[in-house]
């Protein structure tokens, strides 16, 4: 059976969550605390030496790490992978754009109000990452206002990807009634079958 290290809170971790559901596929959830370290003992870094949730294990006892690697992993040869060339490439741009454009200044703002205390240093920072996370929400704006979903009319792994954060960006300092195409496909994603909320047990 697989089995998923993750963090409840963390929105890398619920994308595989997510698709895991979505897939209906039977997997061990094993909690892994990164406020108390615990992905930073040499038990966890030989299985991610990067320190890092989510992490994968197959049943093989290998393990795959980085939540879009995992993403593409399970979607293979199911209705959330992409179908052609063109889609593939499409896909992976959007899955680059989430890790570089987006998450940075999306889900770091929410991790720095949810888990840092009012005085801590980073607090400092929070309006530069709001800034430039806006933009990024901008980008977003602009390509769903004539499409429902990222890639190909089509919901998949492009849509999870940037869903995780983008969902639960207000909790970080993010205002969502500026993006009213960001909303209407929030909505739609919530609406897809098997739907898990963030922070549901698994």
């Amino acid at each position: 059976m697989l089995k998923l290290y993750d963090y409840l809170d963390s929105g890398n971790g619920y994308k595989i969550r997510l698709l895991l559901r979505q897939l209906q596929l039977p997997f061990e959830y094993v909690e892994k605390d990164i406020l108390r370290g615990e992905t930073r003992t040499p038990e966890f870094l030989a299985r991610n030496p990067n320190g890092r949730i989510p992490v994968l294990e197959l049943d093989d006892g290998s393990f795959i790490f980085e939540s879009n690697a995992i993403l593409w992993y399970l979607a293979e040869d199911t209705r959330f992978a992409p179908r052609s060339r063109r889609a593939r490439a499409e896909t992976l741009q959007w899955m680059f754009f989430e890790q570089y454009s987006h998450e940075p200044y999306v889900a770091t703002p929410r991790f720095i109000v949810r888990h840092l205390a009012a005085d801590h240093p980073r607090r400092q920072d929070l309006p530069r990452l709001l800034e430039t996370g806006r933009a990024a929400l901008a980008v977003m704006e602009r390509h769903l206002k004539s499409r429902t979903f990222f890639v190909d009319e089509r919901y998949g792994i492009a849509d999870i990807a940037l869903y995780a954060y983008t969902h639960v960006a207000e909790q970080g300092g993010h205002v969502l009634a500026p993006y009213p195409a960001v909303r209407a496909w929030l909505a739609r994603v919530a609406a897809e079958p098997d739907y898990l909320a963030l922070d549901a047990q698994p």
